[in-house]
């Protein structure tokens, strides 16, 4: 493959296929379905690959689909998309919006079902005509939202022997044509906690009686934040922050039951995994001191995105060769969670955020919100990120050692 006009030989499929594609995203936008859900998406996406000769297999719980490109010797990269949309009212005005009340794809995963969609035809194409130096494998992974998707797809052997893995994800703060890269931490970890607190009650003239419940928990919503600042290396970026809190009903009883809910975000593997014994110790500490008895519900949700860095050089070379110079460009990281990450405590890989906003465009509607749209031409420009992305990293996945300098393929007309 190297060499070859491959920037040429995008232009030339696209040029066939873009119409397709934008229809395609667009029957999905107006089709969305939720976490496991995703029934007539997973047909539709199973459909297109068949049409093109290739043989998608369904996940076990019928939703999301695995499709092998390629075959015989070399590494194997597995290229992912999330399909499932979002409880969100659509909010937009225009031919396609969604036809499901209350729900919509207001996270792009349209979008990026339909990129790789697109990036399989294409690599479809190059395996058929022997130009395909190992194997992609394309996950079109359900639930993501949810989120539980990525182990779903991990129990099915989906990541088994893959060499490196690559996603992207909708960013409408940066430009169509621009795709943002970082080495490290991309997005955060992200999981709940729920403490019940608990005590005899009485009444508020005689605190001293009893268990002053709802000072014991106030201190529980401000020591276990600030005690695990002092704890944790705060580069871990390690964060307890509350959103929910309920305790008493009448303002001269002090109640003998109370709530907090919140979420734990974190940027440090090693950190995380030890977050949940971290706050319990701080929480039978404060609560013990105000003679209160506290229980914690720690619910596990997703790990840090962690990008590797040779993976990010490749998404590199892959964007400069398709996308020219100036495409790739910095990004920051994200305190939201993204199921990516179980994949990446498996095998390398990266995560890059593909421009979405119309240039000079003074507007932003950003996802998670029912207004949220794409400048369409985005599609085109992640298929040809995507496609490149595979082939580098599969031509670079041959070389004895990944420590030397990559070489570029020669994308360039």
């Amino acid at each position: 493959m190297r060499g070859r006009n491959f920037r040429g030989e995008l232009d030339t499929f696209l040029a066939g296929r873009e119409q397709e594609l934008i229809d395609f995203r667009r029957d999905l936008h107006m089709h969305p379905e939720l976490a496991f859900a995703e029934y007539r998406t997973t047909q539709r996406v199973a459909d297109r690959l068949t049409a093109a000769g290739l043989v998608p297999s369904v996940l076990p719980r019928g939703t999301g689909l695995i499709c092998e490109v390629g075959s015989g010797d070399g590494p194997t990269v597995a290229l992912r998309a999330d399909i499932d949309a979002l409880p969100v009212p659509d909010e937009k005005d225009v031919p396609y919006s969604s036809t499901v009340p209350g729900v919509c794809h207001a996270c792009g995963h349209d979008v990026h079902t339909t990129i790789l969609v697109g990036t399989a035809l294409f690599l479809a194409q190059q395996a058929a005509a022997g130009l395909l130096p190992g194997r992609v494998r394309l996950i079109f992974q359900p639930a993501e939202e949810l989120p539980g998707g990525a182990l779903e797809v991990m129990a099915s052997g989906g990541i088994s022997g893959v060499d490196r893995i690559f996603g992207l994800h909708c960013d409408p703060r940066t430009d169509v044509g621009k795709v943002g890269l970082k080495t490290g931490p991309i997005t955060s970890a992200c999981d709940r906690v729920s403490i019940r607190v608990t005590g005899p009650g009485g009444h508020t003239a005689r605190p001293h009686l009893t268990a002053d419940l709802v000072f014991a928990l106030a201190k529980i919503l401000t020591e276990l934040p600030a005690g695990l600042s002092r704890r944790v290396d705060p580069r871990s970026s390690l964060s307890l922050v509350w959103g929910r809190v309920e305790a008493g009903s009448v303002a001269n009883a002090i109640p003998d039951d109370g709530v907090a809910e919140g979420t734990v975000r974190c940027l440090d593997e090693e950190a995380w995994h030890a977050a949940p014994d971290l706050i319990k110790e701080l929480l039978d500490s404060v609560a013990g001191a105000y003679g209160v008895e506290a229980r914690m519900d720690y619910a596990r949700g997703v790990p840090p995105v962690v990008n590797d860095e040779v993976s990010v050089q490749m998404l590199t070379e892959a964007a400069v060769g398709v996308l020219g110079e100036g495409a790739p460009v910095p990004t920051q990281q994200s305190l939201g969670g993204e199921d990516f990450g179980w994949y990446l405590e498996s095998i390398p890989g990266a995560y890059a955020r593909l421009g979405t906003r119309k240039p000079g465009s003074v507007h932003l509607a950003d996802i998670h919100q029912g207004t949220f749209d794409v400048d369409e031409t985005c599609i085109g420009t992640g298929v040809r990120f995507l496609a490149a992305t595979a082939l580098t990293a599969l031509w670079e996945g041959r070389r004895p050692s990944v420590s030397e300098p990559l070489v570029a393929l020669n994308l360039d007309k």
